[in-house]
């Protein structure tokens, strides 16, 4: 296995197809080109194998407001593993190339996970966020009730939860989270 991180500008056009063909079969035809855009402009940790690419993971950069502040976010995007070498920690390879990325360069980290990513993420110490979901649209704050309960984030903003007050994420096309 070789595991290496780029920032976006630094990966080739054979990488970038690599990576969207990745996602494609990882989410089942279910990963929009919003979903991809979403997962560019930051770095991207790639784990490779004899066959070829076997993991990806991205971060880039969201902003946040969070107790009055808006706060620079280390956002994890993009996350798959190849079908056929799952539950081998490759996942938790990638992840923890991206919370070295989030630790060092931004105020904290924040996730929206699957329910199966869920479980990756809270065994990292990822914490889900108990309060409320927000972005700052077009027409002012809107509320996203449905990301509510998946959105995960780095014990550095999660800090004392009492009581939770809102995360109010920047707005961009496709979903928001």
């Amino acid at each position: 296995m070789r595991l290496r991180t780029a920032h976006t500008a630094d990966l080739a056009p054979a990488d970038l197809r690599d990576i969207r063909a990745l996602l494609d079969e990882a989410f089942h035809g279910d990963f929009t080109d919003e979903d991809f855009e979403h997962g560019l402009g930051g770095m991207h940790a790639l784990l490779h194998d004899a066959a070829g690419l076997a993991a990806h993971g991205a971060v880039v950069m969201r902003r946040a407001r969070h107790a009055g502040r808006w706060r620079r976010i280390g956002y994890v995007e993009a996350v798959a593993v190849r079908a056929d070498v799952r539950r081998r920690g490759l996942g938790g390879r990638v992840t923890e190339v991206l919370e070295r990325i989030v630790d060092r360069a931004y105020d904290a980290g924040a996730l929206s996970a699957s329910e199966e990513g869920a479980r990756l993420y809270a065994a990292r110490g990822w914490r889900l966020w108990p309060g409320r979901i927000c972005a700052l649209g077009p027409g002012g704050v809107v509320r996203l009730p449905e990301e509510e309960g998946c959105v995960y984030v780095r014990p550095a903003l999660a800090g004392p939860l009492d009581p939770p007050d809102e995360l109010v994420f920047d707005w961009r096309d496709g979903d928001v989270l």
